[in-house]
């Protein structure tokens, strides 16, 4: 059995399912499933005594997902969700009124919103009008940032048109201009590697549902060492302190790791769900650039591109016709619509023969792991023939 067929045997969704919707929310590996029932099953006959157990899942899950970014377990604190990750940033930055922000104009709103809400500060909040594939002209990106503009943030993969962005070049760019950068790496971590010692992010979160095959409602945020001491500790709770099971504040200073952003008690289930799931990803070499699995991603989303084109759907997005040679800017996600036919319908053609994939902006869109495979394609391709 080769290694993807190793993997494909992990996820029990393969056995029903042709899914194609990791963008939105990724199905449970079997092993996570496993580890979530042995949580609910000690919770219900033995309430906290496994306590300690369970945390010592989350702390094997800073270090995994330390693993996974290249950095120190001291720079990962354990989130929810990618969305307060950047809450969490937006609010504990130190601006000043008149400071600037940088940021694509086609965000998901988690990575809009918490920067435009900033405007009540005084601060400006500049958009970059992205290229129609997403794409970010640097050149546009660096007139936007000048002296005041103290971040610049954006996703590493975009949601509907799949263009990943050149973070290193993006991080020259800001960083020659004393600014800082915040990613949202939610579309690309569990497939693509980011090393944040080749690329100097200083900041980045993800939820953990989506291709990184964890349940919602557990995710992490990276903070970049250095940058720790300039924040401000906000969003503060008993576990932010230092020898927090004291619960006391007297005398107790903030815990000097990232982990002070993780407030109050842990979602112990979420996060042990993700470390199986993070655990899994890793032994396949989801972060290794030498382990075949970025490639893999890519390959069958090639594949799954020029099937689509064969059977008639029209690409929502102008892209090159080889994914592979997109010099690093191509990802698992595909957006398509098919001529004459409402994407919603044709969405619910798909769920009846056993295919999932979503609809954003009008336009179905599939987003490839690496346990897909050619039947899963093939599937998608008759369906299609099918309704056509």
């Amino acid at each position: 059995m080769d290694h993807w067929n190793q993997l494909r045997n992990e996820m029990p969704i393969a056995k029903k399912w042709a899914y194609f919707d990791h963008a939105a929310v990724g199905p449970l590996p079997g092993r996570s499933v496993r580890a979530i029932g042995k949580f609910a099953e000690e919770a219900s006959v033995d309430g906290d005594f496994h306590w300690p157990a369970w945390s010592a899942c989350a702390s094997n899950l800073r270090k995994d997902a330390a693993r996974l970014l290249g950095a120190q377990p001291g720079e990962i604190a354990l989130v929810p969700n990618t969305t307060l990750g950047i809450q969490t940033i937006a609010l504990a930055f130190p601006w000043q009124s008149g400071d600037s922000v940088v940021l694509p104009s086609n965000e998901f709103p988690s990575n809009k919103l918490p920067w435009l809400a900033l405007e009540s500060r005084g601060v400006q909040v500049r958009l970059v009008e992205p290229s129609p594939d997403g794409s970010i002209d640097l050149a546009k990106l660096a007139e936007a940032i000048d002296g005041s503009t103290r971040l610049v943030s954006l996703s590493w993969v975009g949601y509907s048109t799949g263009y990943r962005a050149n973070l290193h070049e993006v991080c020259q760019i800001a960083h020659r201009k004393g600014a800082q950068v915040f990613v949202d790496a939610i579309q690309g971590l569990g497939v693509f590697p980011l090393d944040v010692n080749d690329v100097p992010i200083d900041y980045a979160a993800a939820d953990g549902h989506k291709w990184m095959l964890g349940p919602e409602g557990a995710g992490f945020l990276y903070i970049r060492h250095s940058r720790l001491d300039q924040l401000q500790s906000v969003l503060a709770g008993w576990n932010s302190l230092e020898a927090s099971h004291e619960f006391v504040c007297g005398g107790k200073g903030f815990k000097p790791s990232a982990s002070r952003y993780e407030g109050g008690s842990a979602n112990h289930v979420g996060l042990i769900g993700l470390g199986s799931s993070l655990g899994m990803l890793l032994e396949y070499g989801c972060n290794n650039p030498q382990s075949g699995f970025a490639k893999r991603v890519l390959e069958v989303t090639q594949r799954a591109r020029d099937k689509l084109l064969s059977v008639g759907a029209k690409l929502a997005w102008p892209t090159p016709k080889d994914p592979l040679a997109m010099d690093g800017h191509a990802s698992g996600i595909i957006s398509f619509d098919l001529p004459g036919h409402d994407s919603q319908e044709v969405r619910r053609h798909l769920i009846s023969s056993g295919i999932i994939l979503s609809v954003r902006h009008g336009s179905l869109r599939i987003a490839l792991h690496a346990y897909n495979d050619q039947s899963d394609i093939d599937r998608l391709a008759q369906a299609i023939t099918e309704l056509l």
